[in-house]
């Protein structure tokens, strides 16, 4: 059987040897060793056949491929593996296993076995690696793809926030803005230059406009807030109107006569009016009927009976003073400069007691027969002060001025516009607009419906207003430079005080509320508040500071925002034209009349006496939004990472509180709050 192996070995030819070895260079390394070695193995294992000497033949553990060696352990007998039978044909091919086994190619083999192990290992290591790669790239292909979605959703996001921007930015100002050949017509009618290339204005709350725009066009058909059109407390329908009650005799007037010429605009000089009647019963003096003082701001000429009626105005208040309409010819010719007769606000403190004009008016009145008072705005102290003298102030400004009929006519079609109903009458129409609320309604045969309500909005954001607040309204440079021109044109007081003096910077008077809301704030007060975005807004007010664009964002979330220059035609408004003060009554009308007012500034004279007028008539069911600007202004910082819904709540706690029903606190304006012993009368309760 040995020879039969050698045979088998020596079968094999060098070539074919050298041929099979060209792709295994270690094989063939073995090769020329085993040879060197074969001869001698021979001899040995041919002697070992031969031998009679018996050997005992220990089982070893059978190798991978079946076969056995006592001397080496290892076993060559054929058994099963995962190699034998599927590759048993490539071996007796390829390899010099399917020779019959001897020693001297035992060691090559064994080395074989290692090589082709480890090759085994290498390619089930790359094969690894390569599962490993291609699970790579399909993690990468799986992430890239999620980060291509959500970059999608990004961009589709901000393509939705710019178009929905667009909508409230104003990209450029229009002849129909109010600017025409790089001019700005004023509020009062002047003209004042512009820069040649003035920027767009930037648009403030960019973000939080477009949350309110969201919000209003989900609640589209949501009902609105039942306390936006209510007083929020019962008590406030337990205040009456009083003022008309009288407890004294008339004044004869005998101690001289009185002359003022009122300052400022139409709210101003009406207050003004209102507190040299008190003074003139005070110091037991005749009145004169009040003159207008003409400024530089309002550029108005009109005078007490273009806008007040004056015979209404002498006989209402004859019970309690007397009344002429010009001074006695004797006194006309005096020189009141010459004599000292003259009294102008420097004269006077503000708000001064009645002891002052006891102790220094009434000596020159008595001296001189005369004295006129220059300007007289605010010089009257509400408190300390006589009873029926304050109510003698109520009874002016609530009782004692009516409206001139053009006035009342042109204020009625502005209230019946709004409504929608001309056969509705508001609980304050009678008040404002006289018979004309009845006559109105005659002749009218319209079918019963529920009356559409409007809310009123004083914006006051005209350029005096905004140039005064010395605060900062997102125009830049070329802003800061226009309001500072109209200053030392109009407020040279107040230049000259901000060259010598340390002011608050606008910063700070912005966090303590000092500055007018403007149009975008006031837009997003009201969204807050739930005022549906159909309703109808009466915007009162001069010209807005930045014209149209500046009003862009109001106008794009409330669409139906009016205006009392919308409401009636060229041939209606015409009459008022250059006449600031008499569309400043019309704007009275409207607001007064509203279903619900909201003012933007509470130091505005217009929202003042609107707001009282409202609450001494409207028997507590006229609410007004007085807004607590200095609360505002902390939520208005936050706008870049507040939350619609937070703002939302914010805003109405804010005003909330604001509307809460009261007594009018010591020191302040019976004209603002009217709810007073003095001026109104209630039940007690207790």
């Amino acid at each position: 059987m040995a020879s039969d192996l050698i045979i088998e070995a020596g079968d094999r030819t060098n070539e074919e040897e050298e041929e099979e070895d060209a792709g295994f260079p270690e094989i063939a390394e073995i090769r020329v060793s085993g040879r060197s070695e074969s001869s001698a193995w021979s001899s040995s294992f041919n002697a070992r056949s031969h031998s009679t000497t018996p050997r005992s033949r220990k089982s070893s553990p059978r190798s991978p491929f079946g076969f056995r060696d006592s001397a080496f352990g290892v076993s060559y007998e054929s058994s099963p593996s995962r190699f034998s039978n599927a590759h048993r044909s490539y071996y007796s091919s390829r390899s010099p296993f399917h020779l019959g086994f001897s020693f001297d190619s035992l060691w090559w083999k064994s080395k074989f076995i290692g090589f082709w192990s480890e090759q085994r290992q290498q390619s089930q290591f790359q094969l690894q690696q390569r599962v490993k790669r291609k699970a790579g790239r399909v993690w990468y292909r799986k992430r890239s793809t999620g980060l291509l979605v959500i970059l999608g959703l990004l961009c589709f996001f901000f393509l939705m926030n710019w178009w929905m921007l667009l909508h409230l930015q104003d990209n450029g100002l229009t002849p129909s803005d109010g600017f025409v050949n790089g001019k700005s017509l004023s509020i009062h009618g002047g003209w004042s230059k512009l820069p040649k290339k003035r920027r767009p204005q930037k648009l403030l709350y960019a973000r939080m406009l477009a949350l309110a725009a969201h919000a209003l066009a989900e609640g589209e058909e949501k009902s609105e807030p039942k306390d936006l059109w209510v007083e929020p407390l019962i008590p406030a329908s337990a205040w009456t109107p009083c003022a008309d009650q009288r407890n004294w005799e008339p004044c004869d007037g005998n101690n001289g006569y009185i002359i003022v010429t009122a300052n400022g605009g139409i709210n101003q000089q009406r207050v003004a009016v209102c507190n040299i009647v008190a003074i003139a019963r005070l110091l037991n003096a005749t009145l004169v009927v009040p003159k207008f003082l003409y400024s530089s701001v309002w550029r108005d000429v009109s005078q007490f009976s273009d806008i007040y009626q004056e015979e209404h105005f002498i006989n209402y208040l004859k019970p309690d003073i007397r009344i002429v309409k010009e001074l006695p010819v004797e006194l006309q010719s005096l020189d009141l400069a010459a004599i000292g007769s003259i009294v102008t606000d420097v004269d006077i403190m503000k708000e001064a007691k009645p002891s002052f004009f006891l102790k220094h008016i009434l000596p020159i009145l008595l001296q001189n027969r005369v004295v006129h008072f220059l300007g007289f705005g605010n010089r009257l102290a509400f408190d300390p002060l006589p009873f029926q003298l304050q109510r003698l102030r109520c009874r002016c400004n609530f009782h004692a001025l009516e409206f001139v009929p053009k006035i009342q006519e042109a204020g009625a079609l502005i209230i019946q516009r709004l409504r929608q109903h001309k056969s509705h009458r508001g609980p304050l129409d009678h008040n404002l607009v006289g018979l004309l609320a009845e006559q109105k309604t005659l002749g009218r045969r319209e079918p019963p419906s529920k009356p559409s309500r409007y809310l009123a909005l004083h914006l006051r954001f005209e350029i005096d207003m905004v140039s005064h607040s010395l605060c900062d309204f997102g125009g830049g440079e070329e802003e800061r430079e226009e309001l500072e021109a109209y200053r030392a044109i109009h407020f040279p007081a107040l230049t000259l005080l901000k060259k010598t003096t340390k002011l608050p910077s606008a910063a700070e008077l912005r966090t303590e509320g000092k500055c007018p809301l403007t149009p975008e704030e006031a837009a997003l007060m009201l969204a807050a508040l739930g005022v549906n975005r159909k309703r109808h807004i009466f915007l009162a007010g001069a010209q807005i500071y930045g014209g149209k664009s500046r009003l862009r964002a109001l106008t794009n979330l409330y669409p139906n925002l009016v205006t009392k220059e919308s409401l009636l035609s060229p041939s209606e408004i015409e009459p008022f034209m250059n006449f600031s003060s008499q569309l400043a009554a019309l704007d009275f009308i409207g607001c007064a009349a509203a279903d619900a007012f909201a003012m933007t500034d509470s130091g505005s004279q217009l929202s003042s006496l609107v707001s009282g007028y409202r609450m001494y008539y409207g028997g507590g069911r006229m609410p007004t939004i007085r807004p607590n600007k200095r609360r505002l202004s902390s939520i208005f910082l936050k706008n870049s990472t507040i939350e619609w819904k937070e703002f939302e709540d914010r805003v109405r706690k804010a005003v909330k509180e604001s509307k809460q029903v009261q007594e009018r606190p010591i020191a302040r304006s019976i004209y603002r709050h009217p709810r007073c012993r003095e001026c109104m009368c209630t039940t007690d309760t207790e």
